[in-house]
């Protein structure tokens, strides 16, 4: 079996961790992170829940630490640190502070928090509701903890909600390289009172082919920059040199050598207008150029990438809190890296890749940590070609979301689905997966959707871990409701591990096979099977070996399994054959297989006419005792009476069938209401129910209006 890495969540530490054989997924971070519900308070614990729109539904974890005002949590130091970041969150159009304790003395910084930034409505996107709750503020402490000091934190002025604490040891500000134009030579402020606009251009302008410096302070540009190519701008640290700015770098081409490193941009985005460009890179940045250490914050997207950007690497930075994507490649990426990097609090997906216009080509996601993504998914792939998503530590997706999304969901035209090899591998998914309040039900850890066009590319997942995922872990859909195929899937290697509802919800036609993938701690049963719309064709699942843990399948499409529901109890009653998906050797005109099998009489399946022998296929989705068949046409008299030569065939992998009942003759007499019963003998198992038709005396065709399959005599 593959080697597929284990979580480990102690004393509030998320971590993901493998054998020496493979990375561990995730990125490098510069810090520890703790959560407050492991520290020790004096407020109240929230959660866990995992209910759309509540405050513990968007916390790291799915819970956090509530504190009214003159009320604390107090952490424990993971590591040595002198800078701390805390998440959280106050009551909407509130302000505060957190006061901060080391060691049990009062420093006398203080942390302001703020709603300012939080409760943001986007009622133009189907089933979103108020959201991004949270908020991250920041403070260097002035002084050094070591590990094992009690760091406190109190409530002032507001009731804050503690989600989780960031401790990081920050290096002290750079030094101007040699050669280099700094923005304060041409007049910038760096106490951020005027603004330095025009200086950041002209020092651009000035240090073409080389190195803009950004001193510390804190700078405000009023407008974005554009025309940037050809030069470096570098700062002194992400938490020495800040630049407050809602647009930084707006243009829509570059001739590209742009590398932009170490210091932070800083916005006022407060609510999300997709038709503004408040991001830090709008645009292009040009063919080999570079992102680095920086720390991106309030904007409505980190990087919105557009036209060229061959070979650009993004990497070692953090985003927090946009109101939407943390990065999109939007159409047209050729050999993009972005990989290293921290991301939480966004308010739509993560990274993603959107084919609009031109695919986005050989382009990877890697060792990324994302967090708590709340209204859409970790990371999604929106078409493309020869793409990789590869060892990433994804957690905590709200409404909207999956951990990953491998998806043919165009949104608008002209649109490139995915084509050639999808790579997703080694991926670490942690409680991912959310109810969808447009489909009224869930999306599964990992997605794989067909949504306006089926899946043609060759998907290759492997390596896989899935943890607490409050529903399912792989999802195979058409989201657009039309059952297009999700086909050409690998599942090879993965670990799933108490999954909420089933390891494979599969809701589309299509094929997938699994290899290596064992599950413990499955919250109802192994598989739900059932594609929608009824009769568009079945959902294959090829058993490639080394499977376990997860071998039952939910026994009634009528019903979505919830989390930790036991299968419920088979009825003795049921129609084994209502509603599944139904093959034909062949129909005529609108009297199609799907029409055997959708609970009406009066509608009826006939095959070609005078071409016997003729058969009719009925997947049941798994194998079941069949004992008996109930066979009909439509009661109205107008259908006269006959015999129909039929020979009942079982097979239970849908290739090898074997006779069950020999060739009879079979009368239907609308004077017993046109249906006929066939006995089975005990011991009968079966998947794929066959009636092959030798003859009819009534018409020189096959003819059903129903076929009904019962587990008793």
């Amino acid at each position: 079996m593959p080697t597929v890495m284990t979580v480990a969540l102690a004393a509030g530490l998320l971590t993901a961790t493998a054998p020496t054989a493979r990375a561990a997924a995730g990125a490098t971070l510069p810090f520890t992170s703790v959560e407050a519900e492991s520290a020790t308070t004096t407020g109240m614990k929230i959660g866990p829940d995992h209910t759309q729109g509540t405050l513990a539904s968007e916390a790291s974890g799915r819970q956090a630490v509530r504190l009214n005002s003159g009320q604390r949590v107090e952490f424990t130091a993971p590591r040595a640190a002198n800078a701390l970041n805390v998440a959280y969150s106050v009551p909407d159009s509130q302000s505060g502070s957190l006061n901060v304790y080391v060691n049990g003395t009062r420093l006398a910084k203080t942390i302001a928090v703020t709603s300012k930034y939080s409760y943001v409505d986007t009622g133009w996107i189907a089933g979103a509701r108020t959201h991004h709750f949270y908020d991250n503020a920041r403070l260097l402490l002035g002084q050094n903890v070591q590990a094992g000091d009690k760091v406190a934190l109190e409530a002032t002025n507001a009731q804050v909600t503690v989600d989780v604490a960031d401790f990081e040891q920050v290096a002290g500000a750079a030094s101007q390289p040699a050669g280099s134009v700094s923005v304060t030579s041409k007049g910038a402020d760096p106490s951020g009172q005027g603004d330095s606009t025009q200086a950041f251009r002209d020092a651009i302008a000035s240090a073409q082919g080389g190195v803009v410096w950004i001193p510390p302070g804190e700078y405000r540009l009023t407008s974005s920059l554009s025309g940037v190519q050809n030069v470096t701008l570098q700062g002194a640290g992400s938490w020495h040199s800040v630049v407050r700015s809602s647009r930084f770098i707006d243009q829509s081409s570059s001739s590209g050598g742009v590398h932009i490193k170490d210091f932070a941009v800083i916005g006022e985005v407060t609510e999300r207008v997709d038709s503004n460009p408040d991001n830090f890179v709008n645009g292009a940045l040009g063919p080999n150029s570079s992102v680095s250490g920086m720390w991106l914050q309030h904007l409505k997207v980190g990087l919105w990438l557009m036209g060229n950007n061959d070979n650009l690497v993004v990497e070692n930075n953090r985003f927090l809190d946009m109101t939407a994507d943390g990065l999109n490649l939007n159409g047209n990426a050729r050999g993009v890296k972005v990989r290293g990097n921290f991301l939480r609090n966004q308010g739509d997906d993560a990274l993603a890749m959107w084919s609009l216009n031109a695919p986005d080509v050989s382009s990877s996601f890697e060792n990324n940590t994302i967090t708590q993504p709340n209204l859409a998914n970790g990371i999604a792939i929106y078409g493309g070609t020869d793409i990789t998503v590869r060892n990433n530590l994804i957690s905590d997706t709200n409404a909207l979301g999956s951990g990953i999304a491998i998806s043919n969901q165009k949104f608008t035209d002209p649109f490139h689905p995915l084509s050639g090899t999808i790579t997703v591998d080694g991926n670490t998914l942690v409680r991912t997966g959310a109810m969808n309040p447009n489909w009224n039900h869930p999306m599964g850890a990992l997605r794989v959707d067909s949504y306006d066009s089926a899946i043609e590319a060759q998907v290759e997942i492997t390596n896989t871990t899935i943890t607490d995922s409050p529903y399912s872990a792989f999802e195979f859909v058409s989201g657009g409701g039309r059952g297009l195929a999700a086909r050409n899937v690998t599942v090879d290697g993965a670990t799933v591990r108490n999954t909420g509802t089933v390891v494979v919800q599969a809701e589309t036609q299509g094929a997938a096979t699994f290899r290596n993938v064992t599950a413990t701690g499955v919250g109802a049963a192994g598989v739900y099977n059932c594609p929608y719309p009824a009769n568009s064709g079945p959902f294959t699942l090829t058993d490639g070996g080394g499977n376990s843990g997860w071998s039952s399948t939910w026994s009634d499409c009528s019903t979505w399994p919830q989390p930790g529901q036991s299968n419920p109890d088979p009825d003795p009653a049921r129609n084994l054959a209502k509603g599944r998906p139904a093959t034909a050797t062949g129909s005529q005109d609108i009297y199609t297989p799907g029409k055997a099998v959708d609970g009406d009489a009066n509608s009826y399946w006939e095959s070609v006419n005078n071409a016997f022998p003729q058969s009719l296929t009925i997947d049941l989705g798994s194998s079941e005792a069949v004992r008996r068949l109930v066979l009909k046409l439509p009661p109205s008299s107008a259908w006269g009476a006959r015999t129909q030569t039929v020979t009942v065939l079982g097979s239970t992998d849908g290739s090898n069938f074997s006779t069950v009942v020999g060739a009879t003759g079979y009368r239907f007499d609308p004077a017993t209401g046109n249906t006929v019963t066939v006995a089975l003998p005990g011991g009968t198992a079966l998947r794929h129910l066959r009636l092959s038709v030798s003859a009819n005396t009534g018409w020189p065709a096959a003819q059903f209006s129903e076929v009904e399959a019962y587990p008793t005599s």
